[in-house]
């Protein structure tokens, strides 16, 4: 008899030939390989939009900053406000206690004559010394100076209990202004850390090329503001003109940029103008008021300062701190500022220049008031 043949047993896996071995380890080595390839895979962002980024970043720390710039401007205020409320409650209430050693004087005298008992304890604890002393019949007993006493004493009682109110309410105020503060200034150095980041993955190629759309900017930028300085020298010469037919003279009240002035205003604009001149080449920094460093609003904040006008601290205050005119009619001095959220400022020199903090990592220059979309502008004085 032929001997039965045993069959062979299957593999392991599941897989009976060769071919299909090899071609579920292809599949495997496929799926392993997408998996390790998809995150070198996403596509990087152009050049173009690496700088809107960061351009993004940079308003959006500037924006941060303005936030930074009013709190810690409130929280100066607040705090001596505190300091100053602080120190009126410890001196009511040293008076207070004064008042209160003096009323318990005449509580023992009373004691001492038998006119009454009262409970010298009691009497410094009640709420009301007024009511005490009426509830025991005292105040029949006492002099008039001592009454006046007893009245000072609710008088001051009350007052002092306002106060310390008062005081206790600044203090919870201030420490919100306080967490503001501290928040600001977390989220410009987050942005301004996410900026850097960006450009510092940059290829050499790709800065040389960031540094060429820069220029083409800037060239834009000037060539606006050059159109700007001949309508207002043509503005200028006609207004020349009419009042020299007008009155027989040839003086003209009219300034170079088109709009007249009176005297003490050109001179505060003059004075603000050299201020802001001699801070040309210092840096940026956010927060910063001089004298070393600037940003933005702190700049002219400095500079009027100089010419003896106060402007509130930040852009969407300083906005508000003068009278709006039309960009045509700008004068030296006058202040522009830029963006739908007024996040940043300059001060206009003439001829469509201003001179501005711009941004982190760049210094105090002189620059085209079209670097940038302007929204308005303001002539502080």
């Amino acid at each position: 008899m032929a001997p039965h043949r045993r069959s062979r047993p299957p593999s392991p896996m599941g897989i009976r030939t060769p071919a299909l071995a090899t071609a579920a380890l292809t599949s495997v080595a496929l799926l392993s390989q997408t998996a390790n390839a998809s995150p070198s895979e996403e596509p990087r962002p152009s050049l173009e939009e690496i700088e809107k980024k960061v351009d993004d970043l940079y308003r959006q720390a500037e924006t941060a900053s303005e936030k930074y710039n009013a709190a810690k401007e409130k929280t100066t205020k607040q705090k001596k406000r505190v300091d100053t409320l602080l120190d009126d409650v410890a001196q009511r209430t040293e008076k207070l206690n004064d008042a209160r050693e003096e009323l318990g004087t005449f509580a023992a005298a009373q004691y001492r004559t038998g006119a009454a008992a009262p409970d010298t304890a009691s009497l410094l604890l009640a709420d009301n010394p007024q009511d005490y002393f009426d509830q025991t019949q005292l105040m029949d007993r006492l002099t008039s100076r001592q009454k006046q006493s007893v009245d000072d004493y609710v008088t001051q009682q009350t007052a002092t209990t306002e106060k310390r109110q008062e005081a206790s309410e600044s203090l919870e105020t201030l420490t919100r202004t306080q967490r503001s503060l501290k928040t600001s200034k977390a989220d410009v150095q987050r942005k301004l850390a996410t900026a850097r980041d960006l450009l510092s993955k940059l290829t050499t190629e790709e800065k040389a090329r960031l540094a060429a759309i820069e220029r083409q900017k800037q060239e834009e930028a000037q060539r606006k503001a050059d159109e700007l300085a001949r309508q207002q020298a043509a503005d200028a010469e006609r207004r020349r003109q009419e009042a020299a037919q007008g009155t027989g003279t040839s003086t003209g009240s009219g300034s170079a940029s088109g709009t007249s002035g009176s005297g003490s205003a050109t001179a505060k604009a003059d004075k603000a103008l050299a201020f802001a001149r001699a801070q040309v080449g210092k840096p940026y920094v956010w927060g910063a008021s001089g004298p070393g460093s600037y940003d933005c609003s702190g700049l002219t904040q400095a500079a009027w300062k100089a010419a003896g006008v106060t402007l509130p601290r930040t852009t969407w205050d300083q906005v508000n701190a003068g009278t709006t005119v039309s960009v045509n009619s700008a004068q030296p001095g006058d202040l522009v500022f830029f963006y739908d959220d007024i996040s940043h400022v300059g001060i206009y020199i003439g001829d469509g220049m201003m001179i501005h903090a711009p941004k982190p990592g760049a210094y105090v220059r002189e620059e085209s008031i079209y670097y940038m979309p302007i929204h308005s502008v303001v002539r502080p004085a």
